[in-house]
């Protein structure tokens, strides 16, 4: 679905750092983690920073706990965190929510995430399901961001070509990811290689025209 003069069909988003600013929320989830397993992490260090808050769950897991046991023994117990006691830590994106009512009805509106189960519990509490016909998670594919796949799969599910979509981002991760699937990649508060930069979401409007 593409609406009059609207050179793009469908827009895809990546939820944290785009959509919402969620870097507390991530912070007090892999804590709490972190507290339980008894290891101690530098939460000034720009790295741990970036692998929190662009990787999948189990590749975040993944990189902290080398011993499968350990590892295993972490994802239980995260798994057992409600994430609904985060979300007042999460703040929507100023003019998210305008922008997609001036895109609703002229694009398709999709979401490519390397959260799993909580992007549903994050949308209801929002409001903001009712917007998007496909939600991408790390949990409905082997292959998360960076790999193409999530991507790839959405431009499947819609019958779009590479190129009648945009994916904005803000991380290396998704900007590898567009690159790799050929989707026109808008960096979203971020100096990344793609098509453009935008520093508000109502800038968007202008790319789709």
């Amino acid at each position: 679905m593409s609406g009059p003069g609207c050179r793009y069909k469908a827009v895809i988003y990546d939820c944290d750092g785009v959509m919402f600013d969620s870097m507390g929320a991530n912070f007090a989830f892999y804590r709490s983690v972190m507290g339980y397993m008894n290891l101690s992490l530098d939460w000034n260090d720009p790295e741990v920073i970036r692998i929190i808050h662009t990787y999948a769950n189990r590749e975040v897991m993944h990189h902290f706990f080398s011993d499968p046991a350990e590892r295993e023994r972490a994802i239980h117990f995260a798994g057992t965190i409600d994430y609904r006691s985060l979300i007042p830590l999460m703040q929507m994106e100023d003019g998210f929510r305008d922008t997609l009512d001036e895109l609703r009805g002229r694009v398709s509106l999709a979401i490519c995430t390397n959260r799993s189960t909580s992007i549903d519990t994050v949308l209801e509490d929002f409001g903001l399901a009712e917007y998007f016909s496909f939600v991408m998670t790390a949990a409905k594919s082997s292959l998360p961001k960076p790999h193409p796949e999530p991507l790839l799969r959405i431009l499947d599910h819609f019958g779009f070509r590479a190129d009648e979509a945009l994916f904005v981002g803000d991380s290396a991760v998704d900007a590898q990811a567009a690159a790799a699937a050929q989707v026109p990649f808008v960096a979203y508060k971020a100096d990344l290689p793609g098509m453009a930069r935008i520093d508000r979401h109502e800038e968007l409007l202008s790319l789709i025209r």
